[in-house]
């Protein structure tokens, strides 16, 4: 199946097979963690097993974020078969994310289980999370609105930042192309009172002109931190997360050289405890701040810009977990308070919205049969209310082969710009989804295992900027519809000294209305990872291929004109030698071929790049 996916790259898939033949034939012991030996809290948001986990999961943990060298998080989705990222750019510009073929804006981003999407635009700011901050990525995919609400139709992915498993730290420096400096560091403390984690990275970079047309470099700063505490006083559990990015991105305003000061934050406070021996409730107080301030000039009134966007959201989480013979009850409410201000292109706005959504999932194993059904209801203060559900199936045939099936809906609430922004409409309805999904999961050894999957989504009331006799200058309304059908396939090993993945998607994201792909997404896209350690060194290959993928681009006189954006295929080669007494030196040499590609029509993309780093760790 995967060859079949991959028949324009036959060339690739060989090479995959003939490494994973290998990587099979050499590897014992492991010294990573097989992907189904994971404890993951986002799937039903209680902590649990990732071979118990019935929807499709991927985790990117510790060991890949330090090989990657990644100096932003969106680097390390791009890695993952059935995500499109498309950066505006270089170094610090907006990421847009489309998992499984959804929008930018239907895929729920947590820290630390706190939401991140902002309410003016629904992006969330994934290239200011410094991936030295984090401990391992959990990703989600299908729809999840029954226990999380809106904008949870692509999936979810919830980024955990460090916590100590051990009194120790770490340190590192770093230097690449386009003049890019990285220094950052954690502190961990363990006792018998606690934990305690602190970890800070600076980042500086010139980056590249943005679009192919100029020439300035346009560059970024990024300053970030992190705080995770614990401790248990009289027998409640509490915790306290606290992650705040601060910087300055230089951009280009249709030419005309411009930059923006952001912060990005979150605090949350968690208090858990025993209320009987089957229940246990757990009230999580989360806040999150998305401000970007425009600090250019304007080249025609010669006054400095004033252009602004502040997302601030209040979370209140209220969960409980309760067992009762084979079945697991999570239930709980999640109550949000949102003020949205912004100054856009003249327009301008200050709105609140509220919403509540109660939920309660059963999951339930009887011999070879698993179940999960859940049901969500949000009340929301723009639309009234709106229910969804999730019902999964998973029968284990043999030890190791667990085959899945399931059915589930999602809705993503207008935001704030869609409501007050330019061509606003207070009237807008949620975008809803249905999707269906079945699967299969095969381990075929202690280290090695294999995964496919198939699905159909079909997503109404798409949020779409129209013109009409009415609004002849445009105006935002709930006239898209959109059919996405699926397939992923998925292959790890883990071994002693060697380590290979390799996935691949194929995806139909299609305007239902016109038949149309829509834009800037692929038809079918496959990564593959690999690496080998002989004595002190460590060897490794990333490599990421994607089809052909529309784009729009506007005429002089602003008309929409289609353009088609070539294939690619990147492949980054990376080197780790440990000299010992905690001492690693590490290299990552990204576009090792040098290729030329695009993932925006006009946007310029990063040419071959080598960048370096020494990393000390301490326990």
């Amino acid at each position: 199946m995967s060859c079949f996916f991959l028949r324009p790259h036959a060339a690739l898939c060989v090479c995959a097979c003939s490494l994973l033949t290998t990587a099979s034939a050499l590897g014992t012991e492991s010294e990573w963690r097989p992907p189904m030996e994971y404890v993951v809290v986002t799937a039903s948001r209680e902590a649990e097993p990732a071979s118990n986990v019935l929807a499709p999961l991927t985790v990117i943990d510790r060991d890949d974020i330090d090989r990657s060298l990644a100096i932003d998080v969106s680097q390390l989705l791009g890695q993952v078969p059935g995500i499109d990222i498309t950066p505006y750019g270089g170094p610090g510009q907006t990421v847009s994310v489309f998992m499984r073929g959804t929008n930018s804006n239907h895929t729920v981003f947590l820290v630390d289980g706190i939401r991140i999407n902002p309410g003016t635009i629904g992006v969330a700011a994934l290239q200011n999370i410094a991936p030295t901050l984090v401990d391992h990525i959990e990703i989600v995919k299908g729809p999840r609105s029954a226990i999380y609400g809106t904008d949870a139709i692509g999936g979810v992915v919830n980024v955990i930042t460090r916590s100590p498993e051990e009194t120790g730290g770490s340190g590192l420096v770093g230097y690449g192309q386009y003049n890019t400096r990285e220094a950052a560091g954690n502190v961990d403390l363990k006792g018998d009172a606690g934990s305690l984690t602190v970890a800070t990275r600076w980042l500086e970079s010139d980056g590249f002109p943005i679009f192919s047309t100029e020439t300035q470099k346009r560059g970024y700063r990024n300053l970030s931190e992190s705080i995770t505490g614990r401790t248990s006083i009289g027998g409640v559990n509490l915790t306290a997360h606290a992650w705040n990015a601060t910087g300055n991105t230089q951009y280009s305003d249709f030419g005309t050289p411009a930059d923006e000061n952001y912060r990005d934050s979150i605090g949350a406070i968690e208090a858990s405890g025993q209320v009987s021996h089957n229940w246990t409730t757990l009230v999580r107080f989360g806040r999150m701040q998305d401000d970007l301030r425009q600090t250019a000039i304007d080249p025609y009134a010669y006054t400095p810009a004033v252009d602004y966007e502040t997302t601030n959201r209040t979370t209140v989480d209220w969960q409980n977990s309760i067992s009762v013979g084979a079945h697991a009850i999570t239930a709980g409410a999640l109550y949000l308070d949102e003020t949205t201000r912004a100054l856009v292109y003249g327009t301008e706005f200050d709105a609140n919205t509220r919403s509540t959504t109660g939920y309660v999932e059963d999951r339930v194993s009887v011999g070879a049969h698993h179940y999960s059904v859940a049901f969500g209801h949000t009340h929301h203060s723009t639309f009234g209310n709106h229910s969804t559900y999730g019902i999964e199936y998973g029968f284990e045939s043999t030890p190791g082969t667990l085959w899945t099936a399931s059915l589930g809906s999602a809705f993503r609430a207008p935001d704030s710009t869609d409501r007050f922004g330019y061509g606003g409409n207070p009237s807008l309805r949620p975008e809803t989804s249905r999707n269906a999904e079945v699967g299969l999961r095969h381990r075929l050894s202690a280290h090695e295992s294999v995964s496919v999957s198939v699905y159909d989504n079909r997503i109404d009331g798409l949020i779409v900027f129209t013109y009409s006799i009415a609004n002849p200058y445009g105006a935002n309304a709930n006239v898209g519809h959109t059919r996405i059908r699926g397939a992923e396939a998925n292959w790890e090993y883990t071994g002693e000294r060697w380590r290979a993945r390799l996935g691949v998607a194929h995806q139909e994201p299609v305007d239902a209305d016109t038949g149309s792909m829509l834009i800037r997404r692929s038809r079918w896209n496959a990564s593959g990872s690999f690496e080998r350690v002989i004595g002190a060194h460590a060897f490794g290959l990333d490599a990421r291929t994607a089809g052909t993928r529309p784009d729009t681009i506007y005429d002089t006189n602003f008309n929409p004109v289609s353009v088609s954006l070539g294939g690619y295929t990147l492949i980054a080669a990376t080197w780790r030698w440990s000299l010992g007494r905690g001492l690693t030196l590490q290299a990552k040499v990204d576009n090792l071929l040098d290729k030329r590609y695009e993932y925006i029509s006009g946007y310029n993309t990063a040419r071959r790049s080598v960048f370096g780093a020494l990393r000390y760790d301490f326990r």
